[in-house]
């Protein structure tokens, strides 16, 4: 299936997506925040500048767009038709820094959690309440790692 914009206008589509500071972004912080949890944003001396640091629980937390970290078997994610092989290098290349932050963020004593955009939006979303217990629950077992995600199914 062919592109149904020019080069041009998905070029200007593709780069005005925002990498920071998104909608899922700021509806877990004001979760977090309205539980009682305090954070920074973005710290810039940690691998990967993780999306949300509790400095209290020693947590880092990303949150992970489905398409650009090319999440599996979710119906979010899907390589495009066209220029098929740069996409598969460019998310790839994602997965393999995503990968590496973890890696040094838990050799520094951080604990990691993921949460996927899948669990915000799409017909596999969480509603707030149940995300938000998710999240709060794993700031205070004190586990190393986990994933949040939403009811994912292969893509149709």
């Amino acid at each position: 299936m062919a592109d149904v914009h020019d080069p041009a206008t998905r070029s200007r589509n593709m780069a005005a997506i925002k990498g920071k500071n998104t909608k899922p972004e700021i509806l877990l912080r004001k979760s977090l925040f309205s539980r009682g949890f305090r954070f920074r944003i973005h710290r810039k001396d940690l691998p990967g500048k993780p999306d949300i640091i509790l400095p209290k629980h020693r947590a880092a937390i990303f949150v992970q767009g489905c398409f650009w970290h090319g999440h599996k078997g979710c119906r979010m994610f899907r390589l495009p038709e066209t220029r098929r092989e740069f996409w598969e290098n460019k998310i790839t290349a994602n997965k393999d820094r995503d990968q590496q932050n973890i890696a040094a963020l838990r050799e520094m004593g951080w604990r990691v959690l993921e949460v996927w955009e899948c669990a915000f939006k799409g017909r596999g979303r969480l509603n707030q309440g149940e995300l938000s217990d998710l999240v709060t629950e794993w700031i205070l077992s004190g586990a190393d790692f986990e994933q949040v995600e939403g009811r994912c199914d292969s893509p149709s």
